[in-house]
This record gives structure tokens, C-alpha cells and sequence, in this order.
């Protein structure tokens, strides 16, 4: 059975500190570019029917460094919006929101540039990227998805057939490598995290 691979981006400053970086975009650090180069070293050598890859830099140049040629922008793959807590670290954010957790709490709206969206708008989304790449996998193609942290933990449980807010289970390290497919006809993890 073909596989979905999912990578998430290397580190950048926001992501290094912890601040919540949906829509901002923040380039990778020198070391970010050195696990972007490293998790291109555990796909190398293998054929994908379809790269597919967040329209945000991190991303983009994640999917270069790694050696993805010929990647198309797909902006469904884009972060969670983060509204109003764009920027902000958990910890900040508590400090007016006790025991705030982005898994269960509202999101509020931000600027006219993060409006915000809720865990579940991040599934109706990712549900889109998933019916995309079912034909190609059921064609026997494997495809890789190169993003972001939460969104790629929604759409791990998605494809778990689990609700968008059980991505809460599944850590992803930056430059995280992992692999989603079938065990006859139930969709598992194959591999988690690799290289992160």
C-alpha cells in the first residue's frame, strides 16, 4: 500500500520559543535548514506521486532543503490561525486565561490578518487535503505533505478517523518525519517523529 508521509518545517525563532505561529512568516534559523536538510536524508531516494506543501516559507523552503522538487503550494496545509494569540507563548497567554490550552480553549479573533479559527475549522480543512491524496495513495503513489505542528497532528487524527482535537496526542519535533498508511484496510502510523 502507498504511504503519506507528513514533515513538519525546522525550527524558527518563534517555534525555538515556544510562541504560537500560525499565519506569521517566520524564516527557519541556520539550524532549522540543517533538520530540513536532515529530514530530506530519511526520503531520499523515493518516488512521490504528489508533494504538496503549506504556501508559507518555513515550509516551502523546508520541502527545498529536504530535496522535494516540484512541490505544489496547497493552502489548506497552511498553520492553525491563532487569532488574537498569534505570537504569544502558552505561558502568556495564561497569565489572562488560566489553564488555557489551545486544544480545548476558544480562539480568539485577532487583526484583520488573524482573524482565527477553531480546532475544527483547522479539520473541515485538512479533511480537503486528505480526499486530495486518497487517489493518489489508492493508485498505489506515495505522497508527501511537508507543514506545520498543528496542522499536520489534526490531520494525523483525521486520518485515525479520530475527531480534529485528538491531534493533541501526537507531539511532532520540528523537521519530524512521519508515515500514515494502512494495516489492510485500517488506517495506522507507521512511523512517528523520525529524526526530530
Amino acid at each position: 500500500m502507498a504511504k503519506l508521509t507528513i514533515i513538519r518545517h525546522g525550527e524558527t525563532e518563534w517555534s525555538r520559543s515556544g510562541r504560537h505561529t500560525g499565519r506569521t512568516d517566520v524564516p527557519l534559523t541556520p539550524a532549522g535548514e540543517e533538520q530540513a536538510r536532515a529530514a530530506g536524508k530519511l526520503v531520499a531516494g523515493r518516488t512521490f506521486g504528489m508533494v504538496l506543501t503549506s504556501p508559507l516559507g518555513r515550509a516551502r523552503e523546508t520541502a527545498v532543503l529536504a530535496g522535494l522538487p516540484g512541490a505544489q503550494d496547497e493552502p489548506d496545509l497552511m498553520e492553525w490561525d491563532y487569532g488574537g494569540y498569534e505570537g504569544r507563548r502558552t505561558d502568556e497567554i495564561r497569565a489572562s486565561v488560566p489553564g488555557w490550552l489551545v486544544w480545548k480553549d476558544p480562539i480568539v479573533p485577532g487583526d484583520a490578518a488573524h482573524p482565527g479559527e477553531q480546532v475544527g475549522d483547522v479539520g473541515v480543512r485538512v479533511d480537503r487535503v486528505l480526499d486530495r491524496v486518497r487517489p493518489v495513495l489508492a493508485a498505489g503513489e506515495d505522497v508527501v505533505l511537508v507543514a506545520h505542528g498543528h496542522v499536520l497532528r489534526i490531520l494525523t487524527a483525521r486520518w485515525l478517523g479520530l475527531p480534529p482535537v485528538d491531534g493533541r496526542m501526537f507531539a511532532l519535533a520540528t523537521a519530524g518525519v512521519s508515515t500514515l498508511g494502512h494495516e489492510r484496510e485500517v488506517p495506522v502510523i507507521l512511523g512517528w517523529n523520525l529524526g526530530g
